[in-house]
């Protein structure tokens, strides 16, 4: 794998001028609490005083599970490229909410078992990134090779590139993958050290049966691969990763070389986030955590990111619905600090 180029947003500096720019409005200091937090975040990541949001993305990375099959999941696995479909049909939950925020929307297939159309032919609205129909089933063997985790890495690096060179300075990211919590499960688990059973929640809705039936067989994955405490990040994702969530790592670690504000959604796209961070800390600079998943191994992740989401819905829809949501507050903290008042150039007093 490349190296990649991300540096710290750390300035001292800078952010005492943010902080200064943000006390001078007219408002009582810290009222606006995590907007405010925000907005230096943002001014760090863009490196000046009045940072704007431009030509917004959601990617949306979809990938086939093989564990799947294995009954990981409430849902058959078709229903991944069936819900493709969806999307560029504009049909899905995430269509519906990028289009009420102005967002462009952008589906990417990492490794679906499905094939979109006759070979070499395009379809409107999708990228096509197959690394493979699915990786292997990891109950029996790694999930991936480290070429193909590698592949789907550059892949989804290559697309942030992409919308960055088309003037993105905000990229969303979602999901889609029957089987995929379950993967997030097992790289939580595996990069965190919490136990697996507080990593693994329903998913798309299993019943009581069937949430014991994925203990069972994750705790089967944890055996069969043997990884040591602190196992190495990229080792965990050849063993339990799935390739839509290694290509949401690569474009998160694309998009913050173009110094990128990246909006993180739920659960599996926290185990891309979780995963990405592991290989570069200074990743973390530019994250902001939109939203606190009904999945329990997602708090285990903010907690590990030291992250305090924006919003708590109870949402575990995935496709980025959450960072979609989210993002009207993301661009309320822009515009409070590019267009509100001082206490100066309004005339009002300040607290005595």
């Amino acid at each position: 794998m490349r190296a990649f180029s991300i540096t710290s947003t750390t300035d001292s500096a800078l952010q005492s001028l943010l902080q200064n720019k943000i006390d001078q409005k007219t408002k009582p200091l810290g009222a606006l609490g995590q907007l405010e937090s925000i907005a230096i975040q943002h001014g760090l990541i863009q490196k000046k005083l009045s940072p704007t949001l431009s030509n917004p993305y959601v990617l949306v990375c979809a990938g086939d599970h093989g564990a799947a099959k294995a009954g990981v999941s409430a849902y058959p696995q078709d229903v991944t490229w069936q819900m493709v479909e969806n999307f560029l049909a504009g049909g899905a939950g995430i269509n519906v909410f990028a289009r009420q925020n102005g967002m462009s929307l952008a589906i990417a297939d990492a490794g679906v078992a499905h094939d979109f159309a006759p070979q070499g032919q395009a379809r409107p609205g999708l990228f096509d990134a197959k690394v493979g129909y699915g990786t292997a089933n990891y109950l029996e063997s790694p999930a991936m090779s480290p070429a193909q985790a590698e592949a789907a890495i550059e892949h989804g690096s290559y697309l942030a590139h992409q919308f960055a060179d088309q003037g993105c300075s905000v990229l969303a990211f979602g999901e889609m993958g029957i089987g995929n919590t379950a993967s997030a499960a097992l790289m939580t688990h595996a990069l965190t050290g919490a136990p697996l059973t507080n990593c693994i929640g329903r998913g798309t809705g299993l019943d009581d049966t069937g949430l014991a039936r994925k203990n069972t067989l994750l705790a089967q994955a944890v055996t069969r691969a043997a990884l040591p405490p602190e196992a190495d990040p990229m080792t965990v994702l050849y063993e339990f990763g799935g390739f839509e969530i290694a290509m949401l790592a690569g474009a998160m670690l694309g998009a913050a070389e173009r110094r990128c504000l990246l909006l993180i959604d739920g659960y599996i796209v926290g185990a891309a986030a979780l995963l990405a961070t592991r290989l570069y800390p200074a990743l973390r600079d530019y994250c902001v955590f939109c939203h606190r998943s009904a999945e329990p191994g997602h708090q285990i992740q903010l907690a590990a990111l030291q992250a305090n989401p924006l919003i708590d819905l109870g949402l575990r829809l995935g496709e980025g619905t959450g960072a979609a949501l989210a993002y009207p507050l993301v661009q309320a903290a822009a515009n409070f600090l590019n267009e509100m008042a001082s206490f100066a150039s309004a005339g009002v007093a300040e607290k005595s």
